[in-house]
């Protein structure tokens, strides 16, 4: 419909859609949109590695918060002794109205003993755990409120002093693939220069592929996206393992206050990509997120419960043959009482033996053909005997 004013020349066009060929479902992910804002996310992060390698600044740099206000810090005699703990800290963090319950999972201990040959049990239970905890509340009546605390990202720090893996990562590393997402993460990247650290990452995926670990792979990008998330993507697998910086100090430079360290020598930049990886890091648990937990869901916590669907069958399945067994070593140990050591005529039995050896087979230890008037004696171990059925007919 239009309105035309002569006198100035206002236009009005009001255009109605089209009845046949419109529905509305077109809104649907507005609607997912507005209740998954209003429900807020959860996401579970670990940090493992050695002491020392600054697993709590690099968390505290990448959601700018300080997960650890009060915690302490062991001497050198007391981390010989100390074994592999579990700290779990969450804090609910709120950005332009999306809030997310972050919750970091520290591992203090971890390959500080003389003999760490068993020190990842510790984690590899935790992980466990929250899977077994969350198959229980799904499996609950009221599923309305469940608190997923599975872990969805693991990020591994690797030393830069070595000249690649220990045998401690290995070792770890392939005990969790199956568990958990990992990112390999190279920890004070400022110790080393360019051409160092681009050597220690090609060191580290040879090691990786050598050994067989899955590590967390980043999905490609889709035909349909546009050229910058797909020039995004390729840097991002480019750049794994990451090499990271962290710093929870305010410097300034050039008038500007910026996170970083200062050296005799200059500032090593948190967030300046060409010092290290700290923003591809950052980049990629936020635009992954998402993707994380559904590996999670879909492999991950799938296997696990698969694998324990399948224990609990045979749980039950064994449990069901222990009865019948001993109710048939009973009805054996009858049989046996009865006709103690004599000779049964042939003609006087109609019995189905069904043993662990042929019967049939007359060189069976089990089976005895005597020679007095086609009578046999029948000897049979009850523990071995799994059915017997028969009736005695004079």
């Amino acid at each position: 419909l239009s309105f035309i004013y002569p006198s100035s020349f206002i236009i009005i066009i009001i255009i109605f859609p089209d009845a046949a060929g419109y529905v509305g479902f077109a809104n649907l992910p507005n609607q997912v949109h507005r209740k998954s804002v209003k429900k807020g996310f959860e996401f579970t992060l670990m940090v493992v590695g050695e002491s020392g390698l600054g697993k709590s600044t690099l968390i505290n740099s990448l959601f700018l918060t300080d997960l650890y206000p009060e915690r302490y810090i062991p001497g050198a005699a007391e981390k010989i002794e100390r074994t592999v703990q579990i700290e779990a800290s969450t804090v609910e963090i709120e950005e332009r109205g999306v809030k997310l319950r972050l919750t970091v999972v520290d591992t203090p201990g971890y390959g500080d003993a003389i003999n760490s040959q068993d020190c990842f049990k510790t984690i590899i239970q935790y992980i466990d755990n929250q899977f077994e905890r969350y198959l229980h509340d799904e499996s609950g009546l009221n599923r309305r409120h469940i608190v997923d605390n599975r872990v969805h990202c693991c990020f591994y720090f690797i030393s830069p002093f070595g000249h690649g893996l220990k045998p401690l990562d290995v070792e770890f590393m392939k005990a969790i693939h199956s568990k958990v997402n990992i990112v390999p993460v190279i920890a004070k990247a400022d110790t080393l220069t360019l051409k160092e650290r681009d050597r220690l990452k090609r060191r580290i995926l040879d090691e990786i592929a050598e050994h067989g670990i899955r590590i967390y792979q980043l999905p490609d990008a889709d035909s349909d996206e546009d050229e910058e998330f797909k020039e995004q993507t390729r840097v991002l697998k480019a750049s794994i393992p990451f090499a990271v910086i962290g710093s929870n100090q305010l410097i300034e430079v050039k008038g500007k206050k910026i996170r970083g360290r200062l050296y005799p020598w200059g500032v090593v930049e948190v967030e300046n990509p060409e010092h290290n990886d700290f923003l591809k890091l950052r980049t990629m648990l936020v635009t992954h997120m998402q993707d994380l937990q559904e590996v999670t869901q879909d492999l991950h916590y799938e296997n696990f419960r698969s694998e324990r669907l399948k224990r609990a069958g045979r749980a039950v399945d064994e449990d069901v043959l222990d009865k019948d067994q001993i109710l048939l070593q009973k009805e054996a140990e009858l049989f046996v009482n009865n006709v103690p050591g004599q000779d049964i005529p042939f003609a006087s039995i109609q019995a189905l033996f069904y043993c662990g050896n042929d019967l049939n087979n007359k060189t069976s230890p089990k089976h005895k053909a005597g020679g007095n008037g086609g009578s046999f004696v029948y000897v049979f171990p009850v523990g071995n005997i799994t059915m017997i059925r028969g009736t005695l007919s004079n």
